[in-house]
């Protein structure tokens, strides 16, 4: 994975309490149409795709790449977690060089409030400190995106800045496997 650094990819399918994180699959196409096209899902992201787009658009095995996990529930994706470079041209970094990891997610609607975004996240960044221990991941949202705040706060994600980015205040935040004073994170194994 050149993206993230020297990580094989894809890894093995991780189980949590109730999800399974895994790479893309065929079976997964319907539903990435679904999570782009839903205005809910894209209120914060730039507004929903049109679907007819998409429809042309979308691969027949979609979001196939290094740093893109499904978000599965008793067999069918109800959302994806992203780890990629935060772009060096965009605003909010910790180091002068840019490139630091960044978490995203998007979640269909009818899978929010019940816990499987903070579920979700925990083991993609579990996996990622132990892939590439030390390195923090960096998180932007939306001031305005309460659930998403919610979940920065709830996942151990730090606020560094917060900036005017896309017509919006961004909250720009960090998370480290290991906090300043040496103890553990709030990572769990499973």
């Amino acid at each position: 994975m050149t993206e993230l650094g020297p990580v094989a990819w894809p890894p093995a399918p991780m189980r949590t309490e109730r999800l399974v994180l895994r790479e893309s699959e065929a079976r997964d196409r319907a539903a990435f149409i679904e999570l782009l096209a839903s205005p809910e899902a894209g209120a914060h992201l730039g507004g929903p795709r049109p679907r007819e787009g998409l429809e042309r658009a979308v691969p027949e095995v979609p979001g196939r790449r290094p740093g893109l996990f499904v978000i599965d529930l008793d067999g069918a994706m109800i959302g994806t977690i992203m780890l990629d470079r935060r772009d060096a041209e965009r605003p909010g970094h910790l180091r002068p060089d840019a490139g630091e990891a960044e978490l995203g997610y998007m979640l269909l609607p009818e899978a929010w409030g019940r816990g499987y975004a903070a579920e979700a996240c925990a083991a993609a960044l579990d996996w990622f400190a132990d892939a590439l221990p030390g390195e923090p991941v960096v998180l932007c949202t939306q001031t305005a995106n309460d659930r998403s705040m919610r979940l920065a706060a709830k996942l151990g994600f730090t606020e560094v800045e917060r900036f005017e980015e896309f017509g919006a205040e961004q909250w720009f935040g960090v998370w480290s496997a290991v906090t300043p004073s040496g103890r553990a994170g709030r990572r769990t194994r499973r």
